[in-house]
């Protein structure tokens, strides 16, 4: 009797404590993304592009803006991106156009 109350005890635990797990989300633009058939890597104030350039940026935790490489859509023109925290995305604006920005994934969830 007394190890199936123990038994309880633990099932009725670990029930509880599942309660509490979920997803982890990084808390930093660093990473993998990706957008249809393009992918991106930033690294610190270093960024694989999806044309795969490298390219130096201006890094903050929760943002990142370089200029567009020559070979690159929208060329000269800076690239700022966005991660909206919470929701594992990136928004991608162009400066200079108008509209609704790109909105990028992580290529692998973070765990």
């Amino acid at each position: 009797m007394r190890h199936a109350r123990r038994v309880l005890m633990v099932a009725g635990s670990l029930s509880a404590a599942s309660l509490f797990c979920a997803p982890a989300f990084a808390d930093a633009i660093d990473g993998d993304w990706c957008f249809g058939g393009h992918h991106m890597n930033i690294d610190g104030s270093t960024m694989l592009t999806p044309a795969r350039n490298k390219v130096q940026g201006q890094y903050l935790r929760y943002r990142f803006n370089y200029v567009a490489p020559a070979n690159e859509p929208g060329a000269g023109a800076e690239i700022n991106l966005v991660m909206i925290r919470g929701k594992e995305i990136v928004h991608l604006l162009r400066a200079g156009k108008g509209g609704e920005p790109e909105v990028w994934h992580r290529c692998k969830p973070i765990s």
